[in-house]
């Protein structure tokens, strides 16, 4: 019982850590954006590429690695790609620009749901000095400056102040040494 219960608590820590979720978030965004960003590029970015350098169309750019027929219709792609093989390097440079696009909204998503995580994360702190007894169990009288759970430190993996007794960074998801000396020390 204990092996599956440790195996779920190891499972839960897998899934909760800040870069399976970062992924997972950049995954979902990816694939809901994918048409978004395929039409910007299709119906926005291409058309004005093609009218800044003089109406050329990506879409149908292609280096033929045949000799055709005589006669044989090679204007487009698909008419191309039917009689032999092709090099499609007007769709590659389509695809890239997709994928730069993308990059910039996950980028500019991730950016920004970071930013919320932080301020999250310091209104908890400011909560947790604005507290003058600290937790329920101890005494009331005592001084929250004395208390040694109010006291901070820094992560030695991402340098950002944390609660001295963190085992885990909130903000690079560091795994910190656990000893009752570490509150000290950087």
């Amino acid at each position: 019982m204990s092996d599956k219960k440790s195996m779920v608590n190891e499972f839960k820590d897998f899934i909760l850590r800040g870069n399976v979720v970062d992924l997972a978030v950049g995954v979902i965004i990816g694939a809901a954006f994918q048409s978004i960003v395929t039409s910007l590029v299709k119906d926005i970015i291409s058309p004005l590429i093609g009218v800044i350098t003089g109406g050329v169309d990506f879409t149908n750019k292609f280096l033929l690695l045949y000799t055709p027929a005589n006669g044989a219709d090679v204007s487009t792609l698909e008419a191309a790609g039917a009689q032999g093989p092709v090099i499609a390097y007007g769709a590659f440079i389509t695809s890239v620009i997709n994928f730069l696009i993308m990059a910039v909204v996950i980028f500019f998503m991730v950016k920004s749901i970071n930013s919320l995580r932080g301020k999250a994360q310091q209104a908890v702190t400011l909560k947790m000095k604005g507290k003058s007894g600290g937790s329920p169990s101890q005494s009331t009288t005592s001084d929250s400056a004395s208390d040694p759970s109010s006291e901070e430190k820094l992560c030695s993996y991402c340098y950002k102040k944390i609660h001295s007794n963190a085992i885990r960074c909130p903000y690079c998801t560091s795994q910190l040494e656990e000893s009752s000396e570490s509150s000290g020390q950087s």
